[in-house]
């Protein structure tokens, strides 16, 4: 059985510590790192982020990874503001970002009564089957913090709603993105971390 080698990519993200932590509760010890070659090593890829599109592309340029991540087969997870980075284009800051998935992540629409950013448990409706959502707890509620999200797509596996439907979780090949985070997101976020560790 090969080992699990799973690398956190240093892009500045503030949830490293957290998500590095769910990942220890299931047993595996991530290593964070901006090297190239290191990530290319790696069986796991996790991109994690919190903050804004412009300067989270803006690191990962700095660290010469543009390249590096675009060229992975191994299976890669975007997290929150590391899910929108996979996309082709994000509004926030008309930043263009890795083009691993087709589709221009949006800012939320803000309606009456409807809080922007979308903060806190929201229900994950599920609208494909895939082994990356395998034996997940019904109902699934994960954790959100965001103020831009995906469309609903043809990768789009899980969407939530907040005002308009978006993309919660979605998959093309070995590329794979959750835009809430899965290391607050209780017993579904550990499930999604461990299914993701079993691709």
């Amino acid at each position: 059985m090969k080992t699990t080698d799973v690398v956190l990519v240093d892009a500045g993200g503030t949830n490293i510590g957290s998500v590095r932590y769910a990942l220890q509760r299931l047993g595996v010890e991530a290593v964070l790192s901006d090297d190239a070659a290191r990530i290319r090593a790696a069986t796991h890829v996790i991109l994690p982020g919190v903050g804004a599109a412009a300067p989270g592309m803006q690191r990962l340029h700095q660290a010469g990874l543009v390249s590096v991540l675009r060229e992975l087969r191994q299976p890669l997870l975007g997290v929150c503001l590391g899910m929108q980075l996979l996309f082709e284009h994000s509004a926030e800051g008309d930043t263009a970002c890795l083009g691993l998935l087709p589709g221009r992540v949006q800012a939320l629409a803000a309606q009456p009564g409807l809080r922007v950013p979308h903060m806190g448990w929201n229900a994950l409706q599920l609208l494909r089957d895939d082994p990356l959502l395998g034996d997940l707890p019904q109902p699934a509620d994960a954790y959100f913090v965001h103020g831009y999200a995906a469309p609903v797509g043809a990768y789009t596996l899980a969407a939530c709603t907040h005002g308009a439907q978006f993309s919660a979780v979605v998959r093309r090949g070995h590329v794979c993105g959750m835009q809430f985070h899965p290391e607050r997101s209780a017993a579904t976020g550990a499930r999604l971390l461990r299914n993701f560790l079993d691709l």
